[in-house]
């Protein structure tokens, strides 16, 4: 079977950026797992990877537009200092976890004023040219659990469900 929307795939990857950084990677003998098609995949590598099968391995570049997006200024904003714990002592380069109207978002700290934080809502990789070295370890009919579950965790429902909605 070659990969195709609502298979079940599994690829060990290294993913790294123009500069060489290692920014990601499958543990040794943890592939990651995934079903194909509803968006658990940025956009360029899922279209790149269409059509392989177990055992293919490639090298592939996403571009910035079908990975995290280009960088936007306009997503760097001040946000009251409040609105942070007291407890931890606020620095440039600090990630924080928070929550928006799409679920989890990653809230870097640019800069710390006096009562507000310089907050940086971008996603960590926007703007980058994103390298993956890829090898599919296991390609399969998804089970109907896990076309529910990936539905639910990525509310596809409103698309018609994992049918390559790209939508999560």
């Amino acid at each position: 079977m070659n990969i195709q929307d609502n298979a079940f795939v599994a690829i060990d990857y290294k993913l790294t950026l123009d500069s060489g950084e290692v920014v990601d990677e499958s543990e040794q003998g943890e592939p990651l797992g995934f079903l194909f098609g509803c968006g658990q995949l940025i956009p360029g590598l899922e279209r790149q990877m269409t059509g392989m099968g177990v055992g293919d391995r490639a090298e592939l570049t996403v571009e910035a537009e079908e990975g995290y997006g280009p960088y936007r200024d306009e997503l760097v904003r001040p946000v009251p200092k409040e609105s942070f714990p007291d407890d931890v002592p606020l620095q440039p380069g600090m990630i924080f976890q928070g929550t928006g109207p799409h679920g989890p978002v990653a809230i870097r700290v640019k800069a710390v004023e006096d009562d507000k934080v310089m907050a940086d809502f971008n996603h960590p990789l926007a703007g980058e040219r994103l390298h993956f070295e890829v090898t599919v370890t296991e390609v399969r009919a998804a089970t109907q659990g896990e076309i529910d579950a990936a539905t639910q965790a990525h509310d596809c429902s409103e698309h018609g469900g994992c049918q390559g909605c790209g939508q999560h």
